[in-house]
């Protein structure tokens, strides 16, 4: 749950790992500070997503020339079953949304958190959630269909070359 959170996160499997294991590292060195009026998953996805802030800005400090190309890491859809191509369509969206809206869609809809803890976690006014997470789904939906007009134009290409051949 907590890998899941910071790879959608980072956007880097091998940042999501190094995340996770600070997470879970913070969480023993800091478990005295844990408040039980809380819930503990709430706690610790605050302590994920601090981590993977840490992580962005390191990773900002990074040449362009070594972060590696995610897009180029997702599975072709012809090698995949239908309802992993539908998730990777909606992986590839959600990485092109601004990280304010990935997170609380990633939180609302990946991690199944309410309103309260989401905004627990990352320390925003509960209205100010719920609109977030209105715009991210409009963001998506938008990103979704400007993905299916790209492919739709490739595969019209695609068949332009072939059917001239």
């Amino acid at each position: 749950m907590v890998f899941r959170f910071c790879m959608r996160m980072t956007r880097n499997e091998q940042d999501a790992r190094d995340a996770t294991q600070d997470t879970f590292f913070k969480v023993l060195r800091k478990m005295d500070r844990y408040n039980d009026a809380y819930r503990f998953e709430t706690w610790l996805f605050s302590i994920a997503r601090n981590t993977c802030i840490d992580v962005h800005r390191r990773r900002k400090r990074r040449s362009e020339s070594q972060e590696r190309d995610v897009a180029a890491q997702a599975p072709s859809p012809l090698d995949i079953t239908q309802k992993r191509h539908d998730a990777g369509r909606v992986h590839a969206a959600l990485a092109t949304l601004p990280e304010i809206y990935r997170e609380i869609i990633t939180l609302y809809h990946l991690e199944g958190m309410l309103y309260r803890e989401i905004s627990a976690i990352t320390g925003l006014p509960l209205g100010t959630v719920m609109n977030r997470l209105f715009r991210a789904r409009r963001k998506l939906k938008d990103a979704l269909e400007a993905l299916d007009a790209a492919q739709s134009r490739e595969r019209r290409s695609a068949w332009v070359r072939e059917a001239g051949a």
